[in-house]
């Protein structure tokens, strides 16, 4: 808040070419904790009868925002995941052919086996083509409207494309 703050006072000091004596009437007091100023802040939004910023709820969902927060939250489990991973390597007894062959000996079939495969290959396929794309942006292309539609399709067609190469290995 204080950084905020700070950061509006040095712009409008800026903006308006003044001394920074004339400024420091818009600066937080001293002696004035946190909690005070939030106190201030909202009875002074509360008392104004301002409309509350609108909630994500209001807004029309699209293809972009959608696999940019897929892309955070598959970035998430992928990395839990290699966490949990790492950890039951260290702490259960045993190595990684004897894990596979308890798999392998609970006669699952083809069709269980190859879909949980499939969703254990799916966020892997997703986070790095999609980090791909987000690396062509980095670079300045495809930031238009309609093709950040088309390389999102081209995306997930990639994406499961890969998950099923990977799940039929």
């Amino acid at each position: 808040m204080a950084a905020l703050l700070l950061r509006h006072v040095g712009r409008h000091c800026l903006r308006a070419q003044l001394s920074p004596r004339l400024c420091v009437r818009n600066a937080v007091p001293l002696g004035t904790t946190a909690k005070e100023e939030m106190e201030r802040f909202w009875n002074k939004n509360l008392g104004s009868n301002r409309p509350l910023s609108p909630h994500i709820t209001i807004y029309r969902w699209s293809l972009p925002m959608a696999m940019s927060i897929c892309h955070r939250g598959t970035g998430i489990a992928l990395s839990a995941g290699v966490c949990l991973f790492g950890l039951s390597a260290l702490v259960l007894p045993g190595n990684f052919e004897s894990h596979l062959e308890l798999v392998k000996s609970l006669g699952l079939g083809p069709a269980l086996t190859h879909t949980a495969k499939f969703a254990l290959a799916f966020p892997l396929a997703y986070h790095t083509w999609n980090g791909v794309r987000h690396l062509m942006w980095d670079l300045g292309k495809g930031l238009k409207t309609p093709q950040l539609y088309q390389s999102g399709v081209v995306v997930l067609a990639l994406t499961v494309l890969s998950a099923l190469g990977l799940a039929a290995l």
